[in-house]
């Protein structure tokens, strides 16, 4: 097992969190910062920012790297685009992002959820800029253009990590549809603005970064984030390297010159992380 090097330190207080995860559970309502155990947790939650995750905690996925619970989901709540649209009012929040796990047992891989919770924060908070962190939908366009039409400030969808590895870290996924899925979006409301993320230290090679990055522009992607892979047990996929943040500063400068409206790139940027940058860019 390789040792975490010195720059990755950072330390989750779990009693940051409760009060905010609380409040949230109290609604019925779940992270994606808890369900996936992410780094930053502790960081967010102290300023009253999570993101929020619908259509339940169960992914009908099998990604080798994520730590969100797999199997069969129960069915979807209803009554949820409300209950996030009043946490949200309740948190004040200026910024939300709204994300769900994998339903492929429903019909429309959970689009029309997307595009009721977007409606419902829009009556409720309507001076809050909204972020969709989606699935992949099977790739049905007529899915992905039901969340676009519903109006999103950004459509974001992850890569994750480059093609060669998806066989081993995505086996239920698939790249080129991934892209599409972003392309998509384009091509249905052609100001929209795109986001994708992908993680480093799962076996990538620089070239194929590179390479994903070119792809992303061609399917007129506006913005990215790149982070460290930390896997959460070790159960889960191994962390094959410890990226150093010079590299990070490396990949950055190489998208932003391909044309990314904004980038982050760093050892514990993730997709939703410091999300209001990437609006204010808008």
């Amino acid at each position: 097992m390789l040792k975490r090097p010195e720059w990755l330190s950072k330390k989750i207080s779990l009693g940051k969190c409760a009060s905010l995860h609380n409040f949230l559970k109290g609604m019925d309502l779940h992270t994606v910062c808890r369900e996936a155990m992410c780094p930053n947790i502790s960081e967010c939650s102290s300023q009253g920012i999570a993101t929020i995750l619908i259509l339940g905690r169960t992914c009908t996925r099998n990604c080798a790297f994520c730590a969100v619970s797999k199997g069969r989901p129960l069915a979807p709540d209803r009554k949820e685009p409300l209950k996030v649209a009043k946490a949200v009012k309740k948190m004040d929040l200026s910024h939300v992002v709204v994300t769900s796990v994998t339903r492929d047992d429903v019909r429309d891989g959970g689009a029309a959820f997307f595009a009721e919770t977007i409606k419902e924060i829009r009556k409720i908070c309507p001076g809050t800029t909204v972020e969709v962190l989606v699935p992949d939908f099977l790739g049905i366009p007529s899915a992905i253009k039901k969340v676009v039409d519903a109006a999103p400030d950004i459509f974001a969808h992850n890569l994750e990590t480059v093609p060669r590895l998806y066989t081993e870290a995505r086996q239920m996924a698939d790249y080129s549809r991934s892209l599409d899925v972003i392309a998509e979006a384009k091509r249905v409301d052609s100001s929209m603005k795109t986001k994708s993320g992908i993680m480093l230290g799962l076996g990538e090679k620089e070239e194929e970064v590179l390479e994903l990055f070119s792809d992303l522009r061609k399917a007129q992607c506006d913005f990215i984030s790149i982070g460290q892979y930390l896997a959460p047990s070790l159960k889960h996929y191994k962390v094959a390297e410890y990226v150093h943040p010079d590299r990070f500063e490396f990949y950055k400068t190489r998208a932003e010159g391909l044309g990314f409206s904004h980038v982050e790139s760093g050892p514990y940027v993730r997709s939703s992380y410091m999300a209001s940058k990437y609006i204010a860019k808008k």
